[in-house]
């Protein structure tokens, strides 16, 4: 449920910029001291990629390099950006912006749709399943709840692919989807969602980054006020950028180059949802001048541990893998990872169960334990299990900490006691700061010690001993402090969401656990069927299967247990085997045909001039002119044109228009606002150019390769003199 953050000890705020930079190894120095020009970290599991770039950050700001205000790191999580603005916090970098992607978009909508847009901003739809469910009434198509959350599923990767509707089927079936329904009723669903948000006046979290990708399109003065504000820009995760993001990314950057990009193509585990490595494999050849370091320096995992990880990727195959980061641990030996075959899946989670009451009764905190299972159905077994063996858990994706009940009410009363404690009984025989929140907290519910079982009430528990340890942990690391002092930090880490830890074994399906670590980790059910899932069938969908697993692997610090089941349930077929990844990696198996070259080693490679054979994703832009005086421009309306606003224009009003009535129709039928289609400046550009062919069309800026592919053959025929808006309105 919170991040299984290692310590949860108060560091101090580092005294100078220079000191800011003590302890890091000589990768993570050269990240962060590379404070100008692209960027690019590649950083292998548990290198320390999130203390390079925060230090990188803390250092430009304590320095006086960069200033907090014009710095914005955008990670993919909110999670993850507490994390992120707690570390700055305590390197002293006050006032730098770390957020999501949806978060800043959403900031930048809010306070630029009255100028933009006009009048207030549509409500945010707060759950996005009820209008899918609204829409397949209407449709009259029956979904149960799995396909209800599929078919929302599709519906958010087509958005943040900039797939419409009518596009759906053919891009589905491009990427290979395992689509929920038929493709058609799958895009009838789409259509008739979007219908709906528009009738009930709200959007959804896709159209906060499609609006504002739109508006920063169209609107050069919003892009410019924008760009004055942040100069910085540092991107964590960045495998997992999906389309939609990069192009908002490109428009906040506009045409400078001062971005640091974080990120390990062997992690990426969300392609299901538009995400794509391409991005990260392709930043030196759109930033051909890009600082690129390579951190392997694992501090993370026993060597054993890295050992597997090393070796599960070796086998892999695609681009991905092609850029593998070969890791070196830096820790101590530890024993080597556990391979246990069960009869069935009951006797799995038995026999993990009684794993890790060994590990608790010699020691090791429930929370440096996580059990870790490909599809969330799995959890119940465990839980099972667990609660019958006697071990407290918690469950990776339920509220966040303080949004808990009993948080919210520990905190108000903790609030409280601050401001009116010397009037309170139950402190009176409280000596320090510890003592006086175990005194507050009893009244809410906390004892010395823990109630029997699981549930509900242990979950209570759970939360209520998470702020007598963060109590704790702050009194030692600041001897003195007060009640009220403690409050303050409450709601600082509250508006981080940086939680405390909370006592209990983890149950988490691989996905959630990205980003995350254990002393001890359990990966349970890697068999055939499993892991790989079912539906891969593809060479790119197995491969991310195998990523996935070794986003598991390489969760664990120090023990690893990997466990398979013969059989579903007691007396059942033992027809299941090992997973295929474990061949050659697992004892008496044997070796799969692998790849014997090795990982990317680690490093620093400077910028160069771009290699005569390389293949650019962008041509560099050479000085737009104005076709008609040859001045140089600058306004982004102005460059679609080709020519100065005033100077004199040879365009056709007919066909401007016509290619208006035409933009009407493509708008309805997606539930797009016009100008997602094409802007005024780029319909008055074809307008006056005419193009012949899609060559012609393609050079017109404004039309990119997704538009010409979509829309090119409509609008040649329409410069033709066709008249495609009248034939469809009477369609």
């Amino acid at each position: 449920m919170t991040a299984a953050t290692h310590s949860t000890l108060f560091p101090r705020v580092p005294d100078s910029a220079d000191a800011v930079l003590d302890g890091l190894d000589p990768e993570q120095r050269e990240v962060a001291t590379a404070l100008h020009g692209p960027v690019c970290v590649l950083a292998g599991a548990g290198t320390g990629k999130t203390r390079a770039i925060t230090h990188r950050i803390a250092y430009g700001v304590r320095a006086g390099i960069l200033q907090p205000s014009s710095v914005l790191a955008v990670t993919f999580t909110n999670r993850a950006a507490g994390e992120m603005r707690g570390r700055l916090r305590q390197l002293g970098a006050h006032g730098v912006q770390a957020r999501t992607f949806h978060s800043a978009a959403l900031r930048q909508l809010q306070y630029f749709w009255p100028k933009a847009i006009g009048g207030s901003m549509p409500r945010l739809v707060d759950r996005k399943i009820q209008l899918v469910a609204d829409a397949a009434a209407a449709c009259r198509i029956r979904l149960d709840r799995g396909e209800l959350r599929d078919v929302t599923a599709e519906i958010e990767w087509s958005k943040v692919t900039q797939t419409v509707p009518a596009d759906y089927a053919l891009a589905a079936a491009k990427a290979a989807r395992e689509v929920p329904r038929d493709p058609a009723e799958v895009a009838q669903l789409y259509s008739v969602y979007e219908d709906l948000k528009r009738e009930r006046g709200v959007i959804d979290f896709e159209d906060v980054l499609l609006l504002t990708v739109a508006i920063l399109q169209d609107r050069h003065d919003v892009a410019e006020q924008v760009r004055s504000q942040y100069q910085h820009f540092v991107v964590d995760e960045y495998q997992d950028v999906s389309p939609l993001q990069q192009r908002l990314l490109e428009l906040w950057l506009g045409d400078r180059d001062n971005l640091c990009v974080v990120g390990d193509a062997s992690q990426t585990i969300y392609s299901f949802t538009g995400a794509t490595p391409d991005h990260l494999l392709d930043f030196r050849i759109r930033h051909p001048g890009a600082t690129v370091v390579k951190l392997i320096r694992d501090y993370r995992s026993t060597p054993q541990v890295v050992h597997l990880a090393n070796a599960l990727l070796a086998q892999a195959r695609g681009r991905a893998a092609d850029h593998r980061l070969e890791l070196v641990s830096q820790r101590e030996s530890g024993p080597d990872p556990v391979y246990t075959e069960y009869t069935d899946e009951p006797a799995e989670a038995e026999g993990a169960a009684r794993r890790i009451r060994d590990l608790l009764d010699a020691g090791v905190p429930a929370s440096e334990i996580a059990v870790l299972f490909r599809t969330n159905a799995q959890s119940e077994t465990y839980e099972q299990a667990l609660a019958d063996a006697g071990v407290p858990y918690q469950l990776r994706g339920a509220e966040r900490f303080f949004e808990r009940p009993e948080v919210r009410k520990a905190s108000i009363a903790l609030r409280g006691a601050a401001r009116f404690g010397g009037n309170d009984s139950l402190l009176d025989d409280t000596v320090d700061l510890p003592s006086q929140v175990r005194a507050v907290l009893s009244g809410e519910g906390w004892t010395p010690q823990p109630p029997a079982g699981s549930g509900a009430v242990r979950e209570r528990w759970e939360s209520l001993a998470a702020l007598v340890n963060l109590a704790e942990d702050f009194a030692a690391a600041r001897p003195g402090a007060t009640l009220g002092d403690l409050v303050a930090e409450l709601d600082e880490r509250m508006s981080a969401q940086h939680a405390p830890t909370v006592q209990g074994v983890t149950l988490a399906s691989l996905h959630s656990a990205k980003g995350l670590e254990w002393d001890a980790v359990f990966l349970v059910g890697v068999a055939e069927g499993m892991m790989p899932i079912t539906y891969a069938r593809t060479d790119e969908q197995i491969e991310e299967e195998r990523r996935l697993l070794y986003v598991g692997v390489t969760r664990a610090r120090e023990r690893l247990y990997v466990s398979w089941a013969l059989s579903r349930s007691p007396g059942g077929r033992p027809n299941r085997r090992p997973s295929r990844f474990l061949d050659g990696l697992r004892p008496g198996s044997a070796a799969a045909v692998g790849r014997s070259a090795a990982g990317v080693s680690a490093g620093v490679e400077r910028g160069t001039t771009r290699r005569a054979d390389a293949v650019p994703r962008r041509t560099q832009r050479t000085p737009a002119r104005c076709r008609v005086c040859g001045r140089t421009l600058t306004d982004a309306g102005e460059m679609k044109l080709m020519r100065c606003e005033d100077c004199p224009s040879d365009m056709d009003e007919g066909l401007y228009e016509r290619l208006r009535g035409w933009r009407a129709v493509q708008a309805r039928r997606s539930g797009q606002p016009a100008f997602c289609v094409f802007t005024d400046k780029t319909l008055m550009a074809i307008a006056e150019t005419a193009p012949d062919d899609a060559h012609e069309l393609a050079r017109i800026p404004g039309v990119g390769r997704r538009k010409l592919d979509r829309y090119g053959a409509e609008v040649l025929a329409i410069c033709a003199g066709q008249d495609l808006a009248e034939d469809d309105d009477d369609d």
